[in-house]
């Protein structure tokens, strides 16, 4: 998609550099902002799944596109990640007032963002653009909950609060390997610098210690 920074007038485009920058360094609670240096236009934000939602644990990947027309006209919301929730639609669209009827130039992106979180936590079935979701969500919400749970486990990296996944997390955010659990990999109980190797080795070391203290023996008895 082509950029619209150059179709924005220099006043705006400082306002939205601003206000991105105040976002980058101090963003809402849960939400990280990652601007495009080369399109100010072009917003990807991240969005952690509240607690006591279907979408807890989970991680969203999202963008805001401003148009030409910014602040006169709202912004185009998308998740990245798949996501199901009766307020986003096939292609990732998102479905909120804030974006539509109810934008106001006054309204800054900030707002924006956090009417996207409140709508992970109280979906609007009436303005569906999944109607399946929808439907459930009305009908039978146990079953609403149990799809939007596997999909974020499956898109959203949704998962147990083991020790285990979270230093898997910690070396990947590092840079490093993600933490072996094979037992033959190296450092691991049957590895080569293992504790295994190291008793089978000392074992061995014995076994051949015994071993030529008998044929000793032997070459003595036939001298």
């Amino acid at each position: 998609m082509n950029s619209n920074v150059e179709n924005l007038p220099p006043h705006i485009i400082r306002l939205v550099y601003k206000e991105v920058t105040t976002l980058t360094a101090d963003p809402p609670d849960g939400i990280k902002v990652f601007p495009n240096e080369e399109d100010l236009t072009d917003l990807q934000v991240t969005i952690e799944g509240p607690e006591g939602t279907p979408y807890a644990g989970g991680l969203f990947r999202m963008k805001l596109l401003l148009g030409k027309d910014f602040p006169a006209s709202p912004p185009k919301g998308y998740f990245l990640t798949k996501i199901f929730h009766p307020n986003v639609g096939a292609n990732g669209e998102i479905c909120v007032n804030v974006l539509k009827r109810d934008w106001t130039a006054e309204l800054g992106i900030r707002h924006v963002l956090l009417t996207i979180k409140c709508l992970l936590i109280h979906p609007n079935p009436e303005s569906a653009l999944n109607e399946e979701a929808g439907r459930l969500l009305l009908e039978n919400y146990e079953e609403y909950a149990a799809r939007a749970r596997l999909l974020t486990e499956i898109h959203g990296g949704a998962s147990g609060s083991s020790s285990g996944s979270t230093e898997a997390g910690r070396a990947l955010a590092s840079g490093g390997a993600t933490p072996s659990t094979d037992p033959m990999a190296p450092g691991g109980p049957g590895g080569a610098d293992g504790p295994m190797a190291k008793k089978h080795a000392g074992e061995r070391d014995k076994k051949l210690a015994a071993k030529k203290k008998t044929d000793k023996k032997r070459a003595l008895r036939r001298l």
